[in-house]
Formats: structure tokens, sequence, C-alpha cells
């Protein structure tokens, strides 16, 4: 799908909104080859909020693309979906912290609402519940693992969701503090499994989900998808750890 085809959201268009009250963020947006994407998906970063890009080895030219829409580009030359979200993270430097994919599947404006209930003390880690809008943008294969992955969660940790999404927002230092181990795919389910130990309120927000641009390089291939599995398998046989050092709200 081209990005000139995307559509505004909610019925709201999102460029240039306004963040979430006074909570402003820093947008850690993983990146692998999403030059096409990038254009839409940095237009839409709620305004004084920053974009932080995490360059992961493209050969398109995302990285300059990034740079010269004003994004913050941070380079981790470890390949790796959960390399780049912790180089990401350490670059952050705001209070909040929210994380989102770099393919256009995602709106970033939609993000100040998932700040807010943290900021509200109504939740420690948002996570947006993907709900798609568009045929193709979320495969069959790709939900069905998802609803396994969620029972599997539910039972190690108790915590009943629906969605283990990429997009999701919480405290930098309580993020920080969770000393996430993954680098790879089992990056986004550990963080869940690590906030539950630690006893943290996790909560979901549904959002939009749309065709993705450009092919997948988790699921869109058997090796993606093999590695993922065995990630996450990996994350969910760990055993619990100690509470994780949270900061006082």
């Amino acid at each position: 799908m081209s990005v000139a085809n995307k559509h505004v959201l909610n019925g709201v268009n999102t460029i240039g909104g306004t963040s979430a009250g006074n909570a402003v963020a820093d947008v850690v947006l993983p990146c692998l080859d999403e030059a096409e994407a990038l254009p839409w998906v940095l237009a839409r970063i709620p305004r004084g909020w920053r974009a932080v890009v995490v360059d992961n080895g493209s050969t398109d030219g995302s990285a300059d693309i990034a740079r010269g829409l004003g994004a913050t580009v941070v380079t981790e030359a470890r390949r790796g979906f959960g390399a780049a979200c912790d180089a990401g993270l350490r670059a952050t430097s705001a209070e909040f912290v929210c994380f989102c994919d770099c393919d256009a599947s995602l709106d970033p404006g939609l993000l100040p609402g998932l700040v807010r209930r943290v900021a509200d003390g109504e939740a420690d880690l948002v996570l947006g519940r993907r709900r798609p809008r568009e045929s193709g943008a979320w495969p069959l294969h790709a939900r069905a693992g998802n609803a396994a992955l969620a029972r599997m969660l539910h039972r190690r940790t108790g915590l009943r969701l629906h969605d283990l999404g990429p997009m999701r927002a919480a405290r930098r230092s309580d993020l920080l503090g969770l000393k996430l181990n993954d680098r790879r795919c089992g990056y986004p389910l550990e963080m869940v499994v690590r906030a539950a130990d630690a006893g943290w309120r996790v909560e979901e927000a549904d959002v939009p989900y749309l065709r993705r641009v450009g092919a997948s390089k988790v699921t869109g291939t058997w090796r993606g998808t093999w590695q993922a599995v065995h990630d996450m398998r990996q994350v969910l046989s760990a055993p619990p750890l100690l509470p994780a050092v949270r900061s006082v709200s």
C-alpha cells in the first residue's frame, strides 16, 4: 500500500497535533529499510515530542530521510528488534517513552492517549491493542500466533491481554529499571513479562491497524517467524526475577 493512500484515522488529522496535556514523550521508532513509510510516520509525531529513529542497518537511505525530516537518528549496528529498541530507549530523555513501528501500520498521532493514561496514574504500561481497519492488515496466521502468545502470557503471569503489539507507552525510568536482556524478537514480550513480575498495572487501548508499507521483516518470512517464536519461548521459560525498581509517580 502506498503511503499516499494512508487515510486520516478516527476522522482527525493528527499531523502537528497536541501532546497529552503537559506530558511530553520521546517516541522510539526501530527502523530497517523504511524509507517509503518514514515521511508519513514522522509527520504524525505529536507537536513538541521527539522522534528517535533507530537505524538498524538500512540500505535504502532511511537514516538520511529521517534526519532530513527532523528526527533524532541513532545507529545500532547489532541487528535485532530488541537491540534497536534498547538503543532507542537509552537515547531518550523525556519522562515518558513510547514505542511504535516505523512501517506506517500504526499512527503515532494516537500515542498521546496512551501516555495520558500513564501520566494520570491509571496504568504503568499501556499497550496498543491492534484493530485491523483494512483487508490484509493483519494476516490470519499472525493473529493466531498472537492469540496463542497471549494465552501463554496469561499462564505465565496472570495478565489477560488480547494483543502484544508494538505500540506502547510507559515512564522512561521504569522501563530502564526492568533491565531487559532480549535483543531480538522477544523484547516486546519480555517487557510485558518483566512488568507483570514487578507488579505493574498493564492495560490495553484500542488502536487502528493498517496495512504496513513494504514487506515484514519478521512474520513475512519463515526465518523471521521461526526466530520470533524461538525468542518468545525463551522469554516465557525464564524464571521470574525480583521486582524491578520503579519511580514514584
